[in-house]
């Protein structure tokens, strides 16, 4: 009997020819997997040089609008972008600045030794023809004293304690109970700005803060002398904060005015103030610590005996990166700033 050889070279040819085609789609994913991973990276990078220019130029025109990189060719944009590229190269497109809106743009594009301006070399879609790529970055920023948000802390203080005199200058108590150091804040004989207030805004729900909005220029009041027991975890953080040497600032709102009496006031916001936060004296029972560091450090004027209650520290120019406020309004008096990403 004779056997029947199998006839398999046709078909190993085939495989062959299929393998082959394979490996051109294979080498096509390789190269699109890896070129695509590069522009992502690229892109990253270009994106983190923008956003970190355009917020160095905004808070700059936060503190000083007159100042040399508060402007269209400021060179924070370039040596931001630079320092966010892996190679330290990179390119400013553009800096749109408009100080009227309180905003400023920067867009970065990439820069490869030897190539020019906005070129990405790309490995293996070479091959198909496509050598290079371009990428581009931008962000956007706006700057302003905040007009609308969540104060961390719910006291408010009058204008007569906040003066261009204070802010950056001495050390200052702010009393919530008893008589203010500055001769024209009117205080009732209880102590309070207002009879039965003490300076407490009425709280969001389940919240330490209260939202203060200036346009509707009123913060209704929250009566009784203790701070919030919703608070205690607040404090807490600062005295922890503190005692590590590290600074507390917080935005206090400041009234203009007063009205009314008891839970029935209401205070006219005017604006918010950066207060750097070195100790504290409140009553009430609980498990924060209600007379923060000793007394006897803060003699004279800010001595602080009973009935005094209230925080003490120092006015300041401040300028915060902070999502925190929901609007921001021309740059106040009062030294408080804040700088925002838009997208």
């Amino acid at each position: 009997m004779r056997r029947l050889a199998a006839k398999g070279g046709g078909e190993e040819g085939a495989v062959a020819v299929i393998v082959a085609i394979l490996l051109v789609v294979l080498l096509g994913f390789a190269a699109l997997a890896v070129d695509v991973g590069l522009l992502y990276s690229e892109k990253a990078q270009l994106q983190n040089g923008a956003d970190a220019g355009a917020l160095s130029i905004a808070q700059t025109c936060a503190k000083d609008t007159a100042h040399p990189e508060c402007s269209a060719t400021s060179s924070l944009a370039k040596g931001f972008a630079d320092r966010n590229s892996l190679d330290s190269l990179s390119n400013v497109q553009s800096i749109d600045l408009d100080l009227v809106n309180r905003t400023v743009t920067v867009t970065t594009d990439s820069l490869e030794a030897g190539r020019t301006d906005n070129q990405v070399s790309l490995y293996l879609a070479g091959v198909l023809g496509m050598p290079a790529s371009t990428v581009v970055a931008g962000s956007t920023v706006v700057w302003g004293s905040p007009s609308k948000g969540v104060t961390p802390f719910p006291l408010t203080i009058s204008k007569c304690q906040v003066t261009s005199l204070l802010i950056d200058g001495s050390q200052q108590l702010i009393q919530s109970h008893g008589s203010n150091a500055n001769d024209d804040c009117a205080t009732t004989p209880s102590g309070g700005d207002t009879p039965g207030g003490f300076g407490w805004l009425v709280q969001d729900a389940g919240s330490c803060g209260a939202l203060v909005d200036l346009s509707a220029n009123e913060g209704f009041t929250n009566t009784g002398n203790d701070p919030p027991s919703n608070c205690d975890a607040v404090l807490n953080g600062w005295a922890a904060d503190i005692n590590a040497g590290r600074d507390v600032v917080i935005l206090l709102p400041v009234f203009e005015s007063v009205a009314g009496t008891g839970s029935g006031a209401s205070y006219d916001i005017e604006a918010f103030a950066a207060f750097r936060v070195e100790g504290w004296k409140f009553a009430g029972a609980s498990t924060l610590p209600l007379t923060f560091r000793n007394r006897t450090e803060w003699a004279g004027a800010n001595a602080c005996s009973n009935p005094c209650r209230g925080i003490i520290g120092r006015f300041i120019t401040y300028t915060a990166l902070s999502s925190a406020y929901e609007e921001l309004g021309p740059v106040s008096p009062y030294g408080a700033t804040v700088v925002q990403l838009t997208n």
